[in-house]
Protein backbone atom coordinates (compact mmCIF):
# COMPACT_ATOMS: atom_id res chain seq x y z
CA UNK A 1 0.00 0.00 0.00
CA UNK A 2 1.33 3.26 -0.74
CA UNK A 3 -0.02 6.83 0.32
CA UNK A 4 -3.04 7.66 2.02
CA UNK A 5 -4.28 4.19 1.59
CA UNK A 6 -0.90 3.01 4.03
CA UNK A 7 -0.93 2.01 7.92
CA UNK A 8 0.47 4.20 10.60
CA UNK A 9 3.71 3.44 12.12
CA UNK A 10 5.71 4.59 15.26
CA UNK A 11 9.18 4.87 15.11
CA UNK A 12 11.25 5.73 18.07
CA UNK A 13 15.11 5.84 18.69
CA UNK A 14 15.87 6.41 22.09
CA UNK A 15 19.87 7.32 22.98
CA UNK A 16 22.05 8.82 24.98
CA UNK A 17 20.92 12.64 24.46
CA UNK A 18 16.91 11.87 24.47
CA UNK A 19 14.26 10.26 22.62
CA UNK A 20 12.73 10.88 19.32
CA UNK A 21 9.23 9.60 18.57
CA UNK A 22 7.81 9.62 14.85
CA UNK A 23 4.34 8.85 13.38
CA UNK A 24 3.81 8.07 9.76
CA UNK A 25 2.32 6.17 7.04
CA UNK A 26 4.21 3.16 6.12
CA UNK A 27 5.84 4.39 2.48
CA UNK A 28 9.61 5.39 2.56
CA UNK A 29 8.07 8.81 0.90
CA UNK A 30 5.80 9.61 3.46
CA UNK A 31 6.47 12.71 5.53
CA UNK A 32 6.72 12.12 9.53
CA UNK A 33 5.14 13.80 12.20
CA UNK A 34 8.57 14.16 15.03
CA UNK A 35 8.20 15.13 18.92
CA UNK A 36 11.75 15.04 20.59
CA UNK A 37 12.58 14.86 24.24
CA UNK A 38 15.41 15.55 25.70
CA UNK A 39 15.32 13.84 28.73
CA UNK A 40 17.63 9.77 28.09
CA UNK A 41 15.76 6.91 29.09
CA UNK A 42 17.05 6.39 32.55
CA UNK A 43 18.78 3.14 33.06
CA UNK A 44 19.01 0.89 36.35
CA UNK A 45 19.68 -2.27 38.13
CA UNK A 46 17.66 -3.84 36.07
CA UNK A 47 18.73 -2.78 32.43
CA UNK A 48 16.75 0.17 30.78
CA UNK A 49 13.52 1.82 32.27
CA UNK A 50 10.82 0.23 30.91
CA UNK A 51 8.21 2.88 33.05
CA UNK A 52 10.21 5.77 31.95
CA UNK A 53 9.83 5.13 28.39
CA UNK A 54 6.35 4.38 28.41
CA UNK A 55 6.13 7.59 30.29
CA UNK A 56 7.65 10.10 27.49
CA UNK A 57 5.88 7.78 24.54
CA UNK A 58 2.42 7.62 25.60
CA UNK A 59 2.15 11.67 25.57
CA UNK A 60 4.03 11.73 22.63
CA UNK A 61 1.71 9.61 20.43
CA UNK A 62 -1.15 10.68 21.82
CA UNK A 63 -0.12 14.52 20.38
CA UNK A 64 1.13 12.84 17.24
CA UNK A 65 -1.90 10.82 16.66
CA UNK A 66 -4.05 14.58 17.19
CA UNK A 67 -1.62 16.15 14.89
CA UNK A 68 -1.76 13.62 11.84
CA UNK A 69 -5.01 12.07 12.50
CA UNK A 70 -4.04 8.75 13.09
CA UNK A 71 -6.56 6.40 14.18
CA UNK A 72 -4.80 3.28 14.50
CA UNK A 73 -1.15 2.25 14.58
CA UNK A 74 0.11 -0.88 13.15
CA UNK A 75 3.48 -1.33 13.97
CA UNK A 76 5.66 -0.02 15.99
CA UNK A 77 9.44 0.19 16.08
CA UNK A 78 11.97 0.80 19.21
CA UNK A 79 15.59 1.61 18.37
CA UNK A 80 17.69 1.99 22.08
CA UNK A 81 21.08 2.14 22.90
CA UNK A 82 22.01 -0.73 25.12
CA UNK A 83 19.10 -2.76 24.38
CA UNK A 84 21.45 -6.15 23.19
CA UNK A 85 22.23 -5.68 27.17
CA UNK A 86 20.38 -3.86 28.95
CA UNK A 87 17.01 -4.28 26.94
CA UNK A 88 15.61 -7.72 29.00
CA UNK A 89 12.84 -5.17 30.86
CA UNK A 90 11.86 -3.55 27.64
CA UNK A 91 11.39 -7.26 25.67
CA UNK A 92 9.05 -7.97 28.97
CA UNK A 93 7.20 -5.00 29.38
CA UNK A 94 6.40 -2.78 26.27
CA UNK A 95 4.57 -5.60 24.27
CA UNK A 96 1.59 -5.78 26.76
CA UNK A 97 1.43 -1.92 27.31
CA UNK A 98 1.73 -0.52 23.49
CA UNK A 99 -1.19 -3.62 23.20
CA UNK A 100 -2.96 -1.97 26.05
CA UNK A 101 -2.56 1.41 25.81
CA UNK A 102 -2.55 1.98 21.86
CA UNK A 103 -3.70 -1.17 20.51
CA UNK A 104 -0.44 -1.86 18.99
CA UNK A 105 0.26 -5.69 18.72
CA UNK A 106 3.53 -5.64 16.27
CA UNK A 107 6.61 -4.77 17.97
CA UNK A 108 9.55 -4.79 16.71
CA UNK A 109 12.70 -3.76 19.32
CA UNK A 110 16.15 -2.70 17.87
CA UNK A 111 19.78 -2.16 18.94
CA UNK A 112 20.64 1.61 18.67
CA UNK A 113 22.79 -0.57 15.99
CA UNK A 114 20.49 -1.88 14.05
CA UNK A 115 18.01 1.17 13.43
CA UNK A 116 21.47 3.31 12.35
CA UNK A 117 21.88 0.22 9.94
CA UNK A 118 18.08 0.35 8.66
CA UNK A 119 18.25 4.08 8.00
CA UNK A 120 21.96 4.27 6.47
CA UNK A 121 21.57 0.90 4.05
CA UNK A 122 17.66 -0.50 4.33
CA UNK A 123 17.34 -3.67 3.34
CA UNK A 124 20.37 -4.68 1.75
CA UNK A 125 23.68 -6.81 2.58
CA UNK A 126 26.80 -4.40 3.64
CA UNK A 127 27.70 -2.67 6.72
CA UNK A 128 27.31 0.25 8.38
CA UNK A 129 29.89 2.13 10.78
CA UNK A 130 28.79 4.70 13.64
CA UNK A 131 31.36 6.99 14.39
CA UNK A 132 31.54 9.29 17.43
CA UNK A 133 32.69 9.36 20.83
CA UNK A 134 32.79 5.89 20.03
CA UNK A 135 32.47 3.23 17.46
CA UNK A 136 30.77 0.81 16.12
CA UNK A 137 30.35 -1.69 13.27
CA UNK A 138 27.64 -3.28 12.27
CA UNK A 139 27.43 -6.08 8.91
CA UNK A 140 24.95 -7.84 7.61
CA UNK A 141 24.16 -10.26 4.79
CA UNK A 142 20.83 -10.35 5.23
CA UNK A 143 20.87 -13.92 7.17
CA UNK A 144 22.96 -12.80 10.49
CA UNK A 145 24.31 -10.01 11.95
CA UNK A 146 28.15 -9.35 13.20
CA UNK A 147 29.57 -6.50 15.25
CA UNK A 148 32.71 -5.47 15.58
CA UNK A 149 34.27 -3.28 18.60
CA UNK A 150 31.92 -1.11 20.36
CA UNK A 151 33.83 -2.05 23.59
CA UNK A 152 33.87 1.86 24.57
CA UNK A 153 37.18 3.68 25.45
CA UNK A 154 39.29 1.98 27.94
CA UNK A 155 38.84 -1.77 26.26
CA UNK A 156 38.16 -0.26 22.09
CA UNK A 157 36.51 2.20 20.14
CA UNK A 158 39.66 2.36 18.13
CA UNK A 159 39.82 5.72 15.87
CA UNK A 160 36.34 6.93 17.48
CA UNK A 161 36.59 10.44 18.87
CA UNK A 162 37.58 9.60 22.35
CA UNK A 163 40.63 7.46 20.61
CA UNK A 164 41.69 10.28 18.61
CA UNK A 165 41.55 12.75 21.18
CA UNK A 166 43.33 10.71 23.91
CA UNK A 167 46.13 9.93 20.82
CA UNK A 168 46.22 13.88 20.27
CA UNK A 169 46.70 14.60 24.21
CA UNK A 170 49.03 11.95 24.30
CA UNK A 171 51.22 13.54 21.59
CA UNK A 172 50.96 16.65 23.13
CA UNK A 173 52.38 15.29 26.63
CA UNK A 174 55.18 13.77 24.90
CA UNK A 175 56.35 17.01 23.64
CA UNK A 176 56.07 18.30 27.29
CA UNK A 177 57.76 15.73 28.66
CA UNK A 178 60.76 15.31 25.91
CA UNK A 179 59.42 12.12 24.85
CA UNK A 180 59.68 11.34 20.77
CA UNK A 181 56.92 11.74 18.95
CA UNK A 182 55.96 14.33 20.53
CA UNK A 183 53.98 17.73 18.89
CA UNK A 184 54.40 21.07 20.18
CA UNK A 185 51.43 22.11 18.00
CA UNK A 186 48.96 19.69 19.88
CA UNK A 187 50.28 20.52 23.42
CA UNK A 188 49.69 24.38 22.52
CA UNK A 189 45.63 23.18 22.02
CA UNK A 190 45.99 20.98 25.38
CA UNK A 191 46.82 24.33 27.04
CA UNK A 192 44.13 26.64 25.34
CA UNK A 193 41.47 23.37 26.27
CA UNK A 194 42.34 22.56 29.21
CA UNK A 195 45.21 24.30 31.16
CA UNK A 196 48.56 23.80 32.74
CA UNK A 197 49.14 19.92 31.70
CA UNK A 198 49.80 19.01 35.31
CA UNK A 199 46.17 19.82 36.23
CA UNK A 200 45.02 17.59 33.12
CA UNK A 201 45.02 13.84 35.06
CA UNK A 202 42.46 16.06 37.91
CA UNK A 203 40.55 17.33 35.54
CA UNK A 204 39.75 14.04 33.73
CA UNK A 205 40.17 10.97 35.50
CA UNK A 206 37.39 11.84 38.22
CA UNK A 207 34.76 12.50 35.45
CA UNK A 208 32.14 10.24 34.43
CA UNK A 209 32.03 11.67 31.06
CA UNK A 210 35.87 10.85 30.38
CA UNK A 211 35.23 9.27 26.76
CA UNK A 212 33.54 12.94 25.93
CA UNK A 213 35.70 14.87 27.26
CA UNK A 214 38.82 13.07 25.55
CA UNK A 215 36.68 12.80 22.36
CA UNK A 216 36.30 16.78 22.85
CA UNK A 217 39.74 17.01 21.90
CA UNK A 218 39.45 15.47 18.50
CA UNK A 219 38.77 18.59 16.71
CA UNK A 220 41.87 20.02 18.02
CA UNK A 221 43.53 17.23 16.44
CA UNK A 222 41.98 17.71 13.20
CA UNK A 223 42.97 21.27 13.36
CA UNK A 224 46.14 20.87 13.64
CA UNK A 225 46.64 17.96 10.80
CA UNK A 226 47.16 19.87 7.77
CA UNK A 227 50.52 21.58 8.85
CA UNK A 228 51.37 19.04 12.03
CA UNK A 229 53.23 15.33 10.82
CA UNK A 230 51.67 13.98 14.12
CA UNK A 231 48.54 15.03 14.16
CA UNK A 232 48.03 13.72 10.41
CA UNK A 233 49.47 10.70 11.43
CA UNK A 234 47.13 10.10 14.24
CA UNK A 235 44.40 10.07 11.88
CA UNK A 236 45.69 8.26 9.40
CA UNK A 237 46.07 5.76 12.13
CA UNK A 238 42.51 6.34 13.17
CA UNK A 239 41.39 6.01 9.26
CA UNK A 240 42.64 1.86 9.44
CA UNK A 241 41.01 1.63 12.57
CA UNK A 242 37.55 2.56 11.39
CA UNK A 243 38.35 0.85 8.09
CA UNK A 244 39.06 -2.73 9.48
CA UNK A 245 36.30 -2.42 12.18
CA UNK A 246 34.42 -1.95 8.91
CA UNK A 247 36.14 -4.94 6.87
CA UNK A 248 36.00 -6.84 10.02
CA UNK A 249 31.75 -7.16 9.83
CA UNK A 250 31.54 -6.64 6.05
CA UNK A 251 30.02 -10.00 4.40
CA UNK A 252 31.82 -10.96 1.09
CA UNK A 253 30.47 -9.96 -2.83
CA UNK A 254 27.22 -11.76 -3.36
CA UNK A 255 26.31 -13.02 -6.79
CA UNK A 256 23.95 -10.10 -7.50
CA UNK A 257 24.80 -7.21 -5.47
CA UNK A 258 28.36 -5.67 -3.88
CA UNK A 259 27.94 -5.03 -0.02
CA UNK A 260 27.08 -1.45 0.42
CA UNK A 261 29.31 0.57 3.06
CA UNK A 262 27.60 3.63 4.98
CA UNK A 263 29.54 5.77 7.65
CA UNK A 264 27.54 7.92 10.10
CA UNK A 265 27.76 9.71 13.18
CA UNK A 266 29.21 13.14 14.22
CA UNK A 267 33.32 11.88 13.68
CA UNK A 268 32.65 12.69 10.13
CA UNK A 269 32.45 16.37 10.99
CA UNK A 270 36.18 16.43 11.40
CA UNK A 271 36.22 16.69 7.54
CA UNK A 272 39.36 15.87 5.07
CA UNK A 273 41.94 15.47 7.37
CA UNK A 274 40.08 12.02 8.54
CA UNK A 275 37.94 11.65 5.71
CA UNK A 276 40.23 11.86 2.87
CA UNK A 277 43.02 9.13 4.78
CA UNK A 278 39.69 7.42 5.51
CA UNK A 279 38.37 6.95 1.92
CA UNK A 280 41.94 5.70 1.04
CA UNK A 281 41.67 3.00 3.74
CA UNK A 282 38.42 1.62 2.65
CA UNK A 283 39.30 1.20 -0.68
CA UNK A 284 42.49 -0.90 0.41
CA UNK A 285 40.81 -3.08 2.90
CA UNK A 286 37.71 -2.95 1.45
CA UNK A 287 38.20 -3.19 -2.53
CA UNK A 288 34.88 -5.22 -3.25
CA UNK A 289 32.49 -3.16 -1.25
CA UNK A 290 30.59 -0.06 -2.68
CA UNK A 291 30.87 3.15 0.03
CA UNK A 292 27.61 4.89 -0.13
CA UNK A 293 26.07 7.66 1.58
CA UNK A 294 23.42 6.88 4.67
CA UNK A 295 20.16 7.14 3.07
CA UNK A 296 18.81 8.01 6.68
CA UNK A 297 19.44 8.28 9.99
CA UNK A 298 18.12 5.90 12.79
CA UNK A 299 14.78 7.00 13.72
CA UNK A 300 14.22 6.96 9.68
CA UNK A 301 15.73 3.42 10.57
CA UNK A 302 13.02 2.51 12.93
CA UNK A 303 10.28 3.61 11.16
CA UNK A 304 11.59 1.53 8.01
CA UNK A 305 11.61 -1.64 10.69
CA UNK A 306 8.11 -0.45 11.84
CA UNK A 307 6.84 0.07 7.82
CA UNK A 308 8.16 -3.89 6.93
CA UNK A 309 6.58 -5.09 9.64
CA UNK A 310 3.49 -3.44 8.95
CA UNK A 311 3.69 -4.92 5.51
CA UNK A 312 4.75 -8.38 7.46
CA UNK A 313 8.07 -8.40 7.33
CA UNK A 314 11.14 -6.82 8.44
CA UNK A 315 13.52 -7.32 5.80
CA UNK A 316 16.38 -7.80 8.01
CA UNK A 317 17.41 -10.71 10.32
CA UNK A 318 15.41 -11.30 13.18
CA UNK A 319 17.89 -11.75 16.82
CA UNK A 320 16.82 -12.33 20.38
CA UNK A 321 19.23 -9.21 20.98
CA UNK A 322 19.72 -7.23 18.28
CA UNK A 323 16.32 -7.53 16.48
CA UNK A 324 13.09 -8.64 18.31
CA UNK A 325 9.79 -8.73 16.55
CA UNK A 326 6.89 -9.54 18.60
CA UNK A 327 3.01 -10.01 17.20
CA UNK A 328 0.38 -10.58 18.86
Amino acid sequence: MTGRGAPWVLGVDSGGSGVRFALRRATADAPAEVITSKEPVRTGPAGIDAAHLLAQLLPAVEELSVRTGAERIAAAAVGAAGMATLGDGLRAELPGALARSLGVRTLALAADAVTAYAGALGRRAGVVVAAGTGMIALGTDLSGWRRADGWGHLLGDSGSGAWIGRAGLDAALRHHDGRPNGSAALLARLEAAFGAPGELPGLLYPRGDRAAVLASFAPEVAACAQSDPVAAGILREAARHIAGTAAAVCPPPGTDEQPHVALTGGLLKLGDPLLVPLEEELRRQLPYARVVEAAGDPLEGALRIASGLAEGEPGLPLDARMLWVVTG
